[in-house]
């Protein structure tokens, strides 16, 4: 629970809010959340727990549609502080240019992030992905580590925070969760470099917080940080 209500129901009300959406999809293999989310009123596919990762279960949900969809988004559960309008961003990115296969979200760190981020770092966290991206927009690399690294002054930073929420073309889903795990994707921990090691472009979307903080639920201790903010900032949407 967060504040009072469980973190399903905020992003799916987070979900619902943003631009460009046309339904949402709550994909679970566990029927205590499938009952949860059916008494506010969501919609529930059912896949199977065999699904090794949030890209196979969104692509099983996709599957049990009845019409497949042109676009599908991945938006994770514990993603209780994203915005309504960074998700439309991504959404809208994807319906304003069909050549668009593959998208992702990030943010431009300032000075302060960025020093924070390399604190963070440099403490041995493994939470906060970082990307470089071409000048079209398309990334380059993912890591864990903080890149680019800065050996000179550089204004505005070249830095640019992740934000794990992906669309795809429904083709482009189904090749990917039909490729093995890649070498740097193992090494990194990071799923999204399957893609770019088999040359699946990938549009990062740049966006903006307006004021807000970036956070998830990755372990009971980052309910009191996501409660904190939520206190400070306000709710991102009706509950």
């Amino acid at each position: 629970m967060v504040r009072g209500s469980t973190m399903i129901r905020r992003v799916m009300a987070i979900a619902t809010a943003a631009d460009g959406i046309d339904q949402v999809i709550v994909a679970t293999d566990d029927q205590r959340i499938a009952a949860h989310v059916r008494e506010f009123g969501g919609y529930v596919a059912m896949t199977s727990a065999e699904c090794r990762n949030g890209t196979e279960r969104v692509h099983a949900a996709a599957l049990a549609l009845d019409q497949r969809p042109d676009v599908v988004i991945n938006l994770q559960g514990d993603a209780v502080l994203t915005p309504p309008w960074i998700i439309g961003s991504v959404a809208n990115a994807m319906r304003a240019d069909p050549d668009i296969v593959m998208a992702t979200p990030a943010v431009r760190m300032d000075r302060l992030t960025y020093d924070r981020f390399s604190r963070a770092k440099a403490a041995g966290a493994v939470g906060g992905t970082t990307v470089v991206t071409r000048r079209d927009g398309y990334a380059m690399y993912f890591s864990k580590a903080l890149i680019p690294a800065l050996r000179f002054p550089v204004d505005p930073l070249p830095v640019k925070q992740h934000i794990g929420l992906y669309a795809y073309r429904f083709e482009t889903l189904e090749n990917l969760i039909a490729l093995q795990p890649s070498p740097l994707e193992e090494a990194e921990g990071l799923e999204q470099l399957r893609a770019l090691e088999n040359s699946v472009p990938i549009k990062v979307i740049e966006v903006d917080y307006r004021g807000r903080s970036h956070a998830s639920v990755d372990s009971p201790e980052d309910v009191l940080v996501v409660e904190r903010l939520i206190e400070e900032q306000g709710e991102l949407v009706d509950l």
